[in-house]
């Protein structure tokens, strides 16, 4: 077979072993957060660390942390002393992990007596104590406060989990028994992957499978550079600020982004990034490396896998103590906060370097927990997602988020959220007028109100609710979001953009209500069908119709 064809041969096969994993661990999970969200992971990777493949619904948030976190086991536990059957386990967010609650799970395949490949399985586990219920601390001010830290250790061998880890998981959780549910869904994710991996083996022969991998990752590689060869040459800077931190309101942070094009290859460089600081806005570096990867990406042409070849041709550069490179002991919980602002900082650079491809600022996911007051506990952790930045010929995409740290359905339905917590879904809806005005609009942010049927906490870690996000060319921003309480007699008091177990009493309401995208362009150019389409759809209102863009209902 050409070159060309083992690699789209081998892509296929390796991609659908991993979808294998993730449905498997998706079906056998018992947190409600992955059982309606299906939002787990699972990859492919050989000995050398390198990425082969992930499944379609693995975030780049979570293959990459999967990535950079298998040289940190292999460098605890030599693959020499690796044994068939044995599955370990890691969630250290300063050796390539995410948080505490992201627990990544490998199992070593073995080709003959040595370890060759690794399957590897992802998911956000209900509960791994914390200040907060559901791996949600806001107001945390060192790592301590976000849960249990796990080195690289032995989950479990051919016989089973390992007793003194199940141990140290069941005690250290709110929720023991979903968490090792979770757990086992993991490992089951890893066998069923393996088993795959190991029929390529068999299909191929050991050499066969290495150079077509071989091949896949140089294709790839090939790929990518052949279109960052079509961009333009130059180095193109950006900023993005952070509202604030949650402990200190109204101090903004800046993440700060130069990105060089040029030779084939993209270096991307956070120089001059604001430095670390003791509260949850700080990132780990491999939640870094996938912000500034998806968003250079998405400037490229979206057939092009990812896997290895791909970062073979973008450079990141991640200053260590920054806002993007946290070191021990400040806190990486809240890594949306900064690595959105790194994937937005870059959209506006590459959107200097290609005008035409240009897209506004985004409202980003918001996320949140409902919990139990105490035992018996129950958690509702979810998000909302606001409204996309105009691009230049299109309307933004409403509530959908320009995101690339959830999995297929991150945003469960309401009926199961309702029989699984008490609580009541009253309504969700998009947000008329809040999609920034312009020749091209900015989407739509949502609005969504749960009654409670029982006391509760609610903790919340909002962005971009205090700075709106941008236009561009003449385009206005879109409009604020934010989170509310709405009490017995129906009043509404707005809450910090970031709060730990604020208490809510049954009968009152929590709103969560997510920022719209920004505009591009003049309103004045924009068409006044397409604002007759937006009234008539209810985007707009008519008050916004005729203050936003001049146009009645007579037009």
């Amino acid at each position: 077979m050409s070159d060309g064809l083992t690699a789209e041969v081998l892509r296929n096969a390796l991609v659908v072993a991993a979808e294998e994993a993730s449905i498997v661990v998706v079906r056998s999970a018992y947190s409600t957060f992955i059982v309606e969200g299906s939002d787990a992971s699972a990859a492919i990777l050989d000995v050398r660390g390198r990425l082969i493949a992930h499944s379609t619904a693995t975030t780049l948030m979570n293959s990459m942390a999967l990535k950079v976190a298998l040289p940190e086991l292999l460098r605890d536990v030599p693959p020499g002393t690796m044994r068939p059957g044995e599955v370990y386990v890691l969630n250290d967010a300063y050796r390539g992990g995410v948080h505490t609650n992201d627990l990544l799970v490998y199992r070593p395949v073995f080709v003959g007596d040595a370890p060759r490949y690794f399957t590897a399985t992802m998911i956000h586990v209900s509960d791994l104590g914390g200040l907060s219920a559901g791996g949600m601390a806001p107001l945390a001010t060192d790592i301590f406060l976000e849960g249990l830290q796990l080195p690289p250790v032995r989950l479990a061998t051919a016989g089973g989990l390992e007793p003194a880890v199940e141990a140290i998981l069941r005690a250290n959780s709110r929720t023991p028994d979903k968490v090792m549910g979770d757990v086992r869904a993991l490992v089951a994710g890893t066998a069923v992957a393996a088993a795959r991996v190991a029929a390529l083996v068999e299909e191929y022969g050991e050499d066969g499978l290495e150079a077509g991998v071989e091949d896949y990752l140089d294709h790839t590689e090939a790929s990518t550079r052949a279109a960052l060869a079509d961009l333009p040459e130059g180095r193109f800077e950006a900023s993005y600020p952070i509202d604030d931190d949650g402990v200190h309101p109204g101090d903004p942070h800046h993440v700060r982004v130069a990105v060089t094009l040029g030779g084939r290859r993209a270096v991307v460089d956070f120089a001059g990034t604001g430095p670390q600081v003791p509260a949850a806005i700080n990132a780990s570096a491999s939640q870094s490396m996938a912000a500034a990867v998806f968003a250079v990406r998405c400037f490229l042409d979206p057939s092009i896998a990812m896997n290895d070849g791909c970062l073979r041709a973008i450079e990141v550069r991640l200053p260590e103590g920054s806002l993007l490179n946290a070191r021990s002991p400040f806190p990486c919980g809240g890594r949306f906060v900064p690595v959105y602002a790194a994937m937005e900082a870059i959209f506006q650079a590459l959107s200097d370097a290609v005008p035409e491809r240009a897209i506004a600022a985004s409202g980003i996911l918001q996320p949140f927990s409902i919990a139990a007051v105490g035992a018996p506990y129950w958690i509702h952790l979810s998000y909302d997602f606001g409204g996309v930045g105009a691009r230049q010929g299109l309307d933004g995409p409403d509530a959908t988020g320009v995101h690339f740290g959830i999995g297929r359905n991150s945003v469960p339905q309401a009926e199961p959220v309702e029989s699984r917590c008490p609580v009541v879904v009253e309504s969700i809806a998009t947000v008329p007028d809040s999609g920034g005005p312009g020749r091209h609009r900015g989407g739509l942010g949502s609005r969504t109100v749960y009654r409670f049927l029982a006391d509760c906490h609610v903790t919340t870690r909002g962005d971009r609710l205090r700075l709106a996000p941008p236009g561009r060319d003449g385009g206005l921003p879109g409009r604020l979001g934010g989170f509310f309480r709405r009490h017995l007699d129906g009043t509404v008091e707005r809450l910090a953009s970031k709060v730990n177990n604020v208490r809510f009493v049954a009968g009152e309401a929590f709103i969560v209500e997510t920022t719209g995208g920004g505009g591009i362009g003049s309103p004045a150019e924009r068409d006044r069908d397409a604002v007759l389409a937006d009234l008539e759809a209810g985007r707009v209102t008519p008050r916004g119709a005729l203050e936003d863009y001049g146009v009645t209902l007579d037009a």
